[in-house]
């Protein structure tokens, strides 16, 4: 029988209650297939929180000023009031310091969702650094958005611009996870039988294919310290895979 561990407390959880609804608009999609909303994640310090709106739209709310919203009017009003709209981002990118809302249009059906902040010192393994596109600084927040295509794109959470557009999945790309060490290393998931890994440091160059899965990739998850990452896909298949292993030698069961 499956318990919580001993930090939490279970009769918190009994006591949970629902604080507030995020309504997807029907307009301008009239198609039924497609609507589902596959995924949500938040950022790694709480400032943001992200949801796939059904076809191929993301939200991302300033989540403070979103929990405000709901504490002061709320489950109700607050997804049906156009005057609580929050603001959103101009395209010059206004001051960082101030959190807008975007909404993003992806192109294509939205499967996975992940956030990713970087660390300066943690340097790209790309050598040419000076030939970069893009330097990231400390404060920089990433999102993450794999599709049904097979594409995985990557928008400056800020300003709601498009940065990188990876391309080498060949199906739904089923879940992504950047390590938790700020290296802003992303590890896709996908249908198409495999996990791959982007250094968005080095303009997301990809640095490996992993395969063994002999079936969709469902999932995939690193350690806190980044040193593991496993995943789970169909067939029951589990895999974990050491990280600084140059080869990134892997484990199936």
């Amino acid at each position: 029988m499956a318990s919580f561990p001993p930090r939490v407390n279970e009769k918190e959880i009994v006591r949970s209650r629902t604080i507030g609804e995020l309504l997807a608009p029907a307009a301008p999609f009239d198609k039924k297939c497609g609507r589902e909303n596959w995924t949500v994640a938040f950022a790694p310090d709480g400032s943001y929180f992200a949801w796939s709106q059904g076809h191929r739209t993301v939200k991302l709310v300033p989540w403070s000023q979103c929990l405000q919203n709901f504490l002061l009017h709320g489950t109700k009003n607050v997804t049906n009031s156009s005057s609580l709209r929050l603001p959103r981002q101009n395209s010059d990118g206004g001051q960082k310091n101030k959190p807008r809302e975007h909404i993003i249009d992806c192109g294509d059906i939205v499967w996975s969702l992940a956030f990713g902040s970087s660390v300066p010192e943690k340097q790209s393994r790309c050598v040419n650094i000076e030939w970069h596109r893009f330097r990231f600084g400390q404060d920089q927040l990433l999102l993450a958005t794999g599709l049904n295509n097979g594409r995985i794109k990557i928008w400056d959470v800020y300003t709601g611009k498009l940065l990188l557009n990876l391309v080498d999945h060949t199906e739904v790309v089923r879940d992504l996870t950047f390590a938790p060490d700020g290296s802003l290393i992303l590890v896709s998931a996908s249908r198409d039988k495999t996990l791959r890994v982007w250094d968005l440091k080095d303009d997301g160059n990809m640095m490996k294919v992993l395969r063994g899965h002999q079936n969709w990739v469902y999932s995939c998850a690193f350690s806190p310290d980044s040193s593991m990452l496993c995943s789970v896909g169909a067939s029951k298949a589990f895999a974990v895979f050491k990280v600084l292993s140059p080869s990134w030698s892997c484990t199936f069961n």
